[in-house]
């Protein structure tokens, strides 16, 4: 490997998130939400590891293909459903299970069991708007949805889910609003339900039906804005790390990198650093973004560049090319960079770009 740029991939902290999912309903089933290339740390590698999951949900036919191309035959939940009506014979051929949040795609899903020759039972679910206004049937018309179903040959309605908008902060009262919803709404006991999402899972015990739905606390992030990772005994999964390339001696008032946004207020050394916005690296990381050189917290220095930061080495003895330098994981957690950069770990994980290898510890 030329560049030192790597994502390393710890498979046993992500097996601990799983168990401290598990740890808060232990009788309940774990549907594993690993879309989005198993937010960055690659699905499949996710996917093999968590094999205590009942089930895993992605986002697309395409990514439930991955996996069932690759041997896991565990249930998998298109949580949107599908986009169109082609996806349907591999949905069927594959065993997979469309979450259908809309009229259009109960229609769709009608013409087409009335066209294809397949006795076979295609099972799906239904979305449910309770408040998160983006996708999902509304509250009121979930009789007529049913009724739907049920006139449709070898077409199942199986469970009924929903999502929370605002579980992350404790104190919003909507949580509460759109919990009471969903039990109003689904009262058939035939009818597999969900609703917990990460933060649902950890604070609001009201939301946990039959199937939980983990997805960022499972790599280490906290799902709430009042408690860190290390408060919820969760691990770190992704460590991001780069190596230094270049050790400069500054004077006092020379500047550092793209528009000279950060001047030297005496004489120093910086180090450069070979991770850069075309890694994934936020380009909103802006001077004392944390970083930890050889284990010890630093600091960058001035803009992110596509290839280059440039770190503080005031307070960093014997540093040298070729050490190690973190920019997420076991020393710095990624919800402080996030909070830093004004995004979320989500955001973080996802935009690491495909050059930066994932490797499995």
């Amino acid at each position: 490997m030329a560049r030192p740029v790597r994502a390393f991939v710890d498979l046993v902290a992500l097996q601990h998130n799983f168990k401290r999912v598990s740890d808060f309903a232990p009788h309940l089933k774990i549907m594993a939400v690993i879309k989005a290339d198993g937010y960055g740390h690659g699905m499949l590698r996710v996917a093999k590891s968590l094999n205590k999951a009942d089930a895993f949900a992605v986002a697309s036919t395409e990514e439930a293909l991955i996996l069932r191309n690759a041997g896991i035959n565990k249930p998998v939940f298109l949580l949107t459903g599908f986009h169109h009506g082609d996806e349907l014979s591999d949905i069927q051929k594959h065993n997979l299970t469309p979450v259908i949040h809309n009229h259009e795609q109960l229609s769709i899903l009608a013409d087409w069991k009335k066209t294809t020759d397949a006795d076979e039972v295609l099972n799906i679910w239904c979305k449910l708007d309770t408040g998160m206004h983006r996708v999902g049937f509304d509250p009121g018309e979930i009789a007529i949805v049913q009724k739907k179903i049920t006139g449709v040959q070898n077409l199942n309605l199986s469970g009924i889910m929903s999502h929370l908008a605002n579980a992350d902060n404790v104190l919003d009262n909507k949580t509460d609003q759109q919990i009471s919803l969903f039990k109003k709404c689904i009262k058939s006991k035939s009818l597999a339900k969900s609703l917990a999402n990460s933060a649902g899972i950890v604070a609001w015990p009201e939301s946990h039906f039959d199937w939980l739905r983990p997805g960022i606390m499972l790599f280490g992030s906290s799902p709430l804005l009042d408690k860190s990772a290390v408060d919820l005994d969760l691990l770190p999964v992704m460590t991001l790390e780069s190596e230094i390339i270049n050790i400069k001696k500054l004077s006092k008032h020379e500047t550092i990198g793209y528009g000279g946004d950060w001047t030297c207020p005496e004489d120093m050394s910086v180090a450069v650093v070979a991770i850069g916005y075309g890694d994934g690296y936020p380009r909103s990381a802006t001077t004392g973004t944390p970083v930890a050189i050889n284990g010890k917290r630093s600091q960058v220095l001035g803009r992110v560049s596509m290839d280059m930061i440039t770190v503080d080495l005031r307070g960093i003895e014997n540093a040298r090319i070729g050490d190690p330098v973190e920019l997420w994981g076991q020393n710095i957690p990624i919800d402080e960079i996030a909070t830093l950069c004004n995004t979320i770990a989500y955001e973080l994980m996802c935009q690491v770009t495909p050059r930066v290898p994932r490797i499995s510890r």
